[in-house]
């Protein structure tokens, strides 16, 4: 039987989720809805536990936590299923009030903008301990070993624009004459304190200046225009993408390398509540299965499907973890 802490988060996420939906596009996925399973050989190392699991509402945010809820409900577990919380602020202050237990983040989010960090940590493992660290000492909020895949800021171009001005770096596109460089971004990454400006800065083509990235050769749009502008190569050569976007290999996008490391790591780490992973500390291993498995080309695969053909969020996670072999 849930707790009547999982009932009242229940109820208050169904209200603010149907205000958003009355209000905006809506959420990717109702909550709570997720495939029954159980594990190989029937086994329930979490059986007894009473565990909520959350997510943001962009398409990526609510896969982690249906993968998540499935997978530890076939474990035993009797989860609460509140993934898809609109706006990020929900779902992380759900955690911290002890109303969610469970919830997927990404350390370069944790270190900027929990913490207001502005040091740029380039190396994946070192910024997961520092967000671990602050988060354990703060918080009490156990940040798991991150998985494989890294959400970060990229920029992209077309495989034919790649091809005709041979570029596969940033340092490349610098390189590349003033009109060649032309750039799509949104108005969140122009603005950001590591976005958009100060990259310009890093790679040596600050903005709004004749030699630089002149103010005409930046157009900024929403971010979903942004890639078909990209693919389009119209009206720029290169635009702001996320590195585990499915519209990237359904666009055949080129990722470039960011070869100075200006963009921080967007790893993507489960985050427990200390006081459900020492009850429950086979969390660790379970979650770890999942995580290790969990790639940038796969995200990217898995977020397309979602995306690009429509298919519900529950059924994607049901399959992909019954195609690894994890329930049955």
């Amino acid at each position: 039987m849930r707790s009547s802490r999982a009932r009242l988060a229940t109820a208050l996420f169904t209200l603010v989720a149907a205000v958003a939906m009355l209000s905006s596009c809506g959420l990717v996925s109702s909550s709570g809805t997720f495939h029954d399973a159980s594990l190989p050989g029937g086994d329930k190392p979490l059986d007894g536990a009473d565990l909520v699991v959350t997510s943001k509402s962009f398409t990526e945010g609510v896969l982690l936590g249906k993968i998540t809820a499935t997978y530890l409900a076939a474990a035993g577990a009797d989860v609460t299923d509140l993934t898809g919380a609109p706006g990020s602020a929900s779902s992380r202050q759900a955690q911290l009030n002890g109303d969610a237990d469970i919830l997927w983040e990404y350390t370069g989010t944790g270190w900027v903008n929990y913490h207001n960090q502005t040091e740029t940590i380039s190396d994946p493992q070192e910024l997961w301990q520092r967000v671990h660290d602050i988060e354990k000492s703060e918080y009490n909020l156990e940040w798991l070993p991150p998985a494989n895949f890294n959400n970060t800021y990229a920029f992209g171009a077309s495989t034919p624009t790649a091809e005709r001005l041979q570029v596969k770096t940033l340092s490349d596109v610098a390189a590349l004459p003033v009109d060649d460089r032309t750039f799509c971004v949104d108005d969140e990454f122009f603005s950001r304190s590591d976005g958009f400006l100060p990259m310009l800065e890093k790679y040596g083509i600050p903005y709004n200046t004749e030699n630089g990235v002149p103010t005409g050769n930046v157009t900024r749009m929403d971010a979903g225009v942004v890639y078909t502008s990209t693919a389009n190569s119209d009206p720029c050569n290169f635009g702001m993408v996320y590195t585990t976007d499915g519209r990237i290999k359904n666009l055949n996008l080129v990722v470039l390398d960011d070869d100075k490391e200006f963009f921080l790591p967007y790893s993507g780490s489960a985050v427990v509540r200390g006081e459900i992973i020492e009850r429950y500390p086979q969390l660790r291993d379970l979650i770890g299965t999942i995580s290790e498995r969990l790639t940038d080309d796969l995200m990217q695969e898995l977020n397309g499907r979602v995306d690009i053909d429509g298919e519900d969020p529950a059924d994607v996670a049901y399959d992909w973890l019954k195609s690894e072999g994890l329930i049955e």
